[in-house]
């Protein structure tokens, strides 16, 4: 079993918003993710999307989004993203799944063989540009949710196991690369940690070892529209 992910796909969702206003190598993006994920993903792997699925702003907004990768292989495993405005329950929002190989997860866990992955949205950290008290309030809230997360992965973990956590938003900044998230995830165990929300030609380091724990940021753009390999 390998472990791909990839984050920020902005697919339509029945919206007029083309990507390539955002630059000429969005053109045609998401053709070039599926040829990638088809050459690469087996029916047996995991693909990891970390956010910022669609511009849909209900879930019949994004039906088609949706059944768009339901023919391409791997367990999909989803977490929102701050654009994610379709996603309204999560109840709702994995009913309209096109079928078992979608995992839609909200602060809480899946288990995939002896893989266990967790997600929640995250917030912007301390340090980011413009940080103000409302980021604070959401910040301290999101950190909140990752404790559910882990109470839920306390539950499935085996032995053998290994801890993957999903955020949208990076769980640090560029000026303060300890946070309450990081500090969580590395006490907790996890081995890799995707995240995605970073585009263009802001830097933001694509790969970063700390201790045992990998920081791996996978938006579509920075990846040059493949699926990073993560496992």
């Amino acid at each position: 079993m390998n472990v791909y992910a990839i984050s920020d796909l902005h697919l339509p969702g029945g919206q007029d918003k083309p990507m390539t206003k955002f630059g000429a190598d969005w053109t045609d993006h998401f053709n070039r993710i599926k040829a990638d994920w088809l050459e690469k993903v087996r029916p047996d792997d995991i693909v990891l999307l970390c956010g910022d699925l669609s511009w849909g702003m209900t879930l019949p907004d994004i039906h088609d989004d949706l059944w768009s990768l339901k023919d391409l292989p791997g367990e999909k495993v989803f977490i929102r993203g701050n654009h994610d405005y379709w996603w309204h329950g999560i109840s709702k929002v994995r009913a309209a799944a096109p079928d078992e190989t979608f995992h839609f997860l909200q602060n809480d866990c899946i288990r995939i063989g002896s893989i266990v992955i967790c997600g929640s949205r995250g917030w912007t950290c301390p340090g980011s540009p413009d940080y103000t008290d409302q980021d604070e309030k959401l910040y301290l809230r999101e950190a909140e949710r990752f404790k559910l997360c882990f109470k839920e992965v306390h539950k499935v973990m085996q032995e053998g196991d290994t801890l993957i956590v999903c955020i949208h938003f990076p769980p640090f900044s560029l000026k303060n690369p300890g946070t309450l998230f990081t500090r969580t995830f590395e006490e907790e165990g996890a081995k890799k940690v995707v995240f995605g929300h970073v585009h263009g030609s802001f830097w933001f380091p694509m790969r970063q070892q700390r201790d045992d724990t990998e920081y791996i940021l996978t938006s579509c753009d920075k990846l040059g529209f493949h699926l990073a390999r993560i496992l």
